[in-house]
């Protein structure tokens, strides 16, 4: 018996909906809408599956997009994609470890929804224009135009130099390190002096409202954490080098930007609901 295609192509069409969305639990919702629309149509019509689910899955993604706006505006401090469990051989595909980054992600959030729809399916999935055009109800010649306002918009937001995995895990581990010491000069030492610290707590958790700038501020921060009873490891978030904690109060997400051996960016999450997926490996592909 033949696979169903909206099962032999849910990793690919899961992981456009969370790079549109950033939130794994609102993929979720628009792969199950997907699925209820897929059911009910004549497959005998549909010539390329995986080009029909991909349009559906966008096209749900976008409406989803617009009802969640008001969701964002309410949020209490700031605003962080999901951070997901992933597999170390995620990162073996250099681009798709890269535009899944929550970096990235942070990065598509300045997008409008459009924008980021015909970036994530040109850029990330490599999608013919005219199919994009079709997802996303535009024509070929403005997707042409969105593309390029879009690409040059990520380019000035991401980081300059992408680092290898066995750096950023390197990093990654000396921050964890010296976490753990709580001295001030070890802090330094890693990040850049202009580092900013985001972090989401969503009114939650004790978290800084506005992001934290500058390592002398970030470093005092950090060393006044009392971390003695977390249980600190590595793990592969979005696939990339990151850090899991847990403790009696919760826990939390830590990924580093690293540009020059140096980081310049750290993302902690501690909301409780964005830290679901932190247990099972979550299946991202192209």
């Amino acid at each position: 018996m033949t696979e169903d295609p909206f099962v032999a192509h849910r990793g690919l069409l899961f992981t456009v909906a969370y790079e549109m969305l950033g939130s794994a639990a609102d993929a979720e919702d628009v792969l199950q809408e997907t699925w209820l629309r897929w059911a009910g149509v004549d497959r005998s019509q549909v010539h390329d599956p995986r080009a029909y689910l991909v349009r559906a899955v966008t096209r749900q993604a976008l409406n989803r997009v617009r009802a969640l706006s008001r969701r964002r505006e309410d949020y209490v401090g700031e605003w962080l994609p999901e951070p997901l469990l992933t597999h170390p051989d995620v990162a073996d595909d250099v681009e798709l470890a890269e535009n899944v980054s929550l970096a990235m992600l942070t990065v598509l959030e300045t997008l409008g929804p459009v924008e980021r729809a015909v970036f994530v399916l040109r850029e990330v999935f490599d999608m013919p224009y005219a199919e994009v055009a079709e997802a996303v109800g535009k024509t070929t010649t403005a997707v042409r135009q969105i593309a390029r306002r879009a690409r040059n918009h990520v380019t000035a937001r991401q980081p300059r130099v992408s680092v290898s995995p066995t750096e950023h895990k390197a990093v990654t581990d000396r921050f964890l390190a010296a976490l753990h010491t709580g001295r001030i000069q070890d802090l330094l030492e890693l990040m850049a002096p202009d580092v900013v610290l985001i972090a989401d707590g969503g009114g939650l958790t004790a978290a800084a409202l506005a992001p934290v700038h500058g390592a002398e501020l970030v470093a005092r921060m950090l060393a006044g954490t009392d971390r003695a009873e977390d249980k600190a490891m590595l793990v592969w978030l979005n696939g990339a080098p990151a850090i899991r904690f847990e403790s009696d109060h919760g826990r939390a997400a830590v990924s580093l930007v690293i540009e020059n051996g140096r980081i310049t960016r750290i993302l902690a999450t501690s909301n409780p609901q964005k830290l679901t997926r932190l247990d099972h490996p979550t299946r991202l592909r192209r």
